[in-house]
């Protein structure tokens, strides 16, 4: 059980928030250091419905006999943006649009000392070390976190490109990154979430040497990054970290069920 320590509006619609207290101490210390310090670590979180009175920590087994289905607790999966060791914090990026879904409004109303339920680390990706590898990131609001974490890790030595798709300038965030990676920025406004991205990575020019690609994001806009990582620049598989962060028009409970679906897999072809 992790307690908010202190919240943050970084963008227009990305709220940060830190947690601390003994639960995070002791997440620190038990985490698998391996996964952790990845740069897509990822954490579950049990958050409950818009207008619930139930406090963590949940037992779903128990709520799951005293309280209809809609009422439970919901698990939402969320990059780990940033771990304070000496602080004993770790800090959450969360994509805000009003009152829309569930961790959005509820990290929005976050204060110093209420209590968030979490599980993990998941994850394993991180960049390439040294000039050999020419990187690739692409991705939405969704990637941001683990995009501006893989940027901050790398080496001045490092070489790539980032283009990341946000609804406007005033979601661009100020990141850290070597001198030889690019960062672009694309405003999608009214637009199809992930359009634009693919159109520009259709644009680039395929690189000379051996290229790691992370792109994450929108369902249909990842397995549309595949094809053409895989066709047009002749990727092996072993170089993509290619995931789908959500689908357009899913909540993440039928999302993750679909993920055992062929609808769900960003490979198939």
């Amino acid at each position: 059980m992790l307690v908010v320590d202190r919240t943050e509006r970084a963008s227009a619609h990305l709220v940060r928030v830190h947690l601390g207290g003994p639960g995070a101490e002791a997440f620190l210390a038990e985490a698998d250091p391996e996964r952790l310090a990845a740069t897509d670590a990822y954490v579950k979180l049990l958050l409950p419905p818009a207008g619930s009175t139930l406090e963590p920590p949940f037992d779903l087994d128990a709520l799951r006999g005293t309280v209809a289905p809609d009422e439970l607790p919901v698990r939402r999966t969320y990059t780990v943006r940033s771990v304070d060791r000496a602080a004993g914090t770790i800090a959450i990026d969360f994509v805000v649009h009003g009152d829309e879904g569930v961790a959005g409004p509820w990290a929005a109303a976050a204060r110093p000392g209420d209590r968030l339920a979490l599980s993990g680390p998941g994850g394993l990706w991180s960049p390439t070390p040294g000039s050999g590898t020419w990187h690739l990131l692409l991705g939405d609001e969704a990637a941001l976190p683990a995009i501006a974490a893989a940027l901050e890790a790398m080496g001045q030595e490092a070489r790539g490109t980032a283009v990341v798709e946000v609804a406007s300038a005033a979601d661009e965030l100020a990141i850290a990154r070597p001198d030889g990676v690019e960062l672009r920025w694309l405003h999608r406004g009214a637009g199809t979430p992930g359009e634009l991205l693919v159109d520009a990575l259709r644009a680039l020019p395929v690189p000379e040497g051996p290229v790691s690609a992370f792109v994450h994001g929108e369902r249909a806009a990842v397995k549309a990054a595949r094809v053409v990582l895989q066709e047009a620049w002749g990727l092996d598989r072993s170089a993509l970290s290619l995931s789908a962060y959500w689908a357009l028009g899913r909540a993440e409970d039928r999302f993750q069920a679909e993920k055992r679906e062929p609808v769900g897999d960003v490979f198939a072809a």
